[in-house]
């Protein structure tokens, strides 16, 4: 039986009599060596110390020669030391492939990251994904503002009662020019007339309406219609043109947070002892007869709850973050005295150290970070946000410093301004009477000063002339003016335009006033009284109504 030997790392055993760089065949081999070769004889001792290269191959004495190089660089001769040619060479190979090997490998991981990329682009944003290496501005309204309503639902969490109700409603308004932005937070349990039938008929709370809307040939194209349909009903009731809307779960707030490594938020409670929420206990094990209260104390320190707070900065994790986020408290608890609204304005705060953290440098060098909410973002974020804004929307993130970012509330006082919602949620005019939440919003958003200074204009029709005043007053609301009065002037003369101020400021208002009709301002009192809180009275005379 013949003896086969295994042959090792890809290579058969050389035979009996073979040399190195010989075929392993003994075929048609000529029974004389090549010519310059001596034959080769059993006698060990007969084997020729020196073998030709060109002739045998790689002999076993050049790959010593090679090693013997990367070790040593010079030789000495004649009690000098000089560079060996080749030595260098092999070295500088050795180096050049190191280099080239790095290069690879960097490439490699750019190639991963950027296919992570570019799939979960795909379900994140629309249109071609060659669009991510545009720059495109983002859409505006008339104010130059680009505005995105942000829902976020609970239907990644099983065993969640109103899973397919949005659990926060946010509107996000960002000015690109003069890098700012606003963040306005919509009570979801706000009544409104839906326009169509819904799940609770054609009326209802505002948290509905995203579940009841929607449709396409996918999920992601269904969630993308709903957004579209959601943006506009929310925009319609606030009155701003809303341009965007993003979809977000439970899942992107857990693996967002994760891979950030946490976030800190500050509690700023009414209350000195911070804020607890016991509704969450069940996280220590609370209501579980099998764990004990020391063991609840363990897991949930220092008290046994879940979200417990003191007011100042604190350090959240995935599970803190999200949690602390659905909190508004009860009787039982403290620090959520105004229940949804408090609610709110954590998640407000949560956003806001969310992007923070994500722009701080740590995060945006540390591959295994980037990873994670690249894959946080594609499994779970739906957007209608074009391919070719990504670019622009990242820019703005950096761009925007912390302090330019702020909040308009609905239910705290604006100056002289009441709230213009009560604390069960409702506007304070009455259900579905919005005009004081819109002016509000519009004076925030707005980068108009007249707009700003809200000054009321009265305007009194002097002609003789019935329609003027209502004619006039349309005028100048579409010029940004407030016209809180129309009425007649008392009898008497009076010219083509006529401005009166009461009280001084306003200076906006007033020039702009004067240059519309061309006329001085007077600082007189006005031939007529006014109700308290005018700024300015108009009174138009025969003139006008000529005109």
């Amino acid at each position: 039986m013949t003896n086969r030997r295994p042959s090792m790392d890809g290579f058969i055993p050389r035979r009996s009599g073979s040399q190195l760089g010989d075929q392993h065949s003994n075929k048609n081999r000529p029974e004389t060596p090549p010519t310059g070769l001596r034959p080769v004889d059993a006698t060990p001792r007969e084997v020729p110390t020196v073998i030709q290269r060109s002739q045998l191959g790689i002999a076993k004495s050049d790959i010593d020669e090679s090693l013997r190089g990367i070790d040593e660089p010079t030789e000495t001769r004649r009690g000098k030391k000089r560079r060996v040619k080749g030595a260098t060479s092999k070295k500088r190979r050795i180096i050049k492939w190191i280099i080239i090997l790095i290069v690879v490998a960097i490439a490699g991981v750019g190639g991963w990251l950027a296919y992570k990329t570019l799939t979960a682009g795909g379900n994140v944003f629309k249109g071609s994904l060659l669009g991510l290496v545009q720059n495109q501005p983002l859409k505006q309204d008339a104010n130059g503002r680009s505005n995105i309503l942000v829902l976020g639902t609970s239907e990644d969490d099983p065993g969640h009662q109103g899973a397919n109700l949005t659990d926060s409603i946010m509107i996000v308004s960002i000015d690109q020019k003069n890098k700012n932005a606003y963040m306005i937070s919509v009570p979801r349990d706000l009544e409104v007339q839906y326009g169509e039938m819904c799940v609770p008929g054609s009326r209802g709370k505002i948290n509905v309406y995203f579940s009841c809307v929607g449709g396409g040939t996918d999920d992601i194209e269904a969630t993308r219609t709903a957004l579209t349909k959601t943006a506009g009903f929310v925009g319609d009731i606030f009155g701003l043109d809303i341009q965007y809307g993003v979809n977000v779960n439970y899942t992107v707030m857990r693996e967002l947070v994760s891979a950030l490594g946490g976030i800190t938020v500050t509690i700023e409670s009414r209350d000195p002892r911070g804020q607890m929420d016991a509704n969450f206990d069940w996280k220590c094990g609370v209501g579980d007869w099998k764990v004990s209260r020391a063991e609840q104390l363990r897991r949930c320190p220092p008290a046994g709850h879940f979200i417990d707070y003191p007011n100042g900065p604190v350090n959240l994790d995935a599970e803190h973050a999200l949690y602390l986020a659905q909190a508004r408290g009860d009787a039982l608890n403290y620090g959520f005295e105004q229940s949804n609204f408090d609610r709110e304005k954590n998640q407000q705060k949560i956003v806001k150290a969310i992007r923070e953290k994500a722009m701080s440098a740590g995060v945006l060098t540390n591959l295994s970070k980037v990873s994670g909410i690249i894959d946080a973002l594609g499994n779970n974020l739906r957007t209608t946000f074009e391919a070719s804004e990504v670019q622009t929307l990242v820019s703005l993130a950096k761009d925007i410093k912390d302090q330019d970012i702020k909040s308009i509330s609905l239910i705290d006082e604006d100056g002289d301004n009441p709230p213009v919602m009560n604390g069960n949620a409702q506007p304070a005019l009455g259900m579905y009477q919005y005009d004081d939440i819109r002016a509000l919003i519009k004076k925030k958003l707005s980068s108009d000063p007249i707009t700003q200074e809200e000054a009321n204009v009265v305007v009194l029709n002097g002609s003789g002339v019935a329609g003027v005043a209502a004619t006039e007053s349309e005028k100048l609301t579409s010029q940004g003016f407030i016209v809180s009065g129309m009425d007649n002037a008392p009898e008497g003369t009076y010219a083509d335009v006529e401005v009166y101020q009461i009280g001084t400021g306003k200076t906006a208002t007033k020039a702009k006033l004067a240059s519309v009709f061309g006329v001085k301002v007077k600082t007189t009192a006005p031939p007529v009284a006014v109700a308290e809180g005018t700024n300015f009275v108009v009174i138009f005379g025969k003139a006008r109504a000529a005109n």
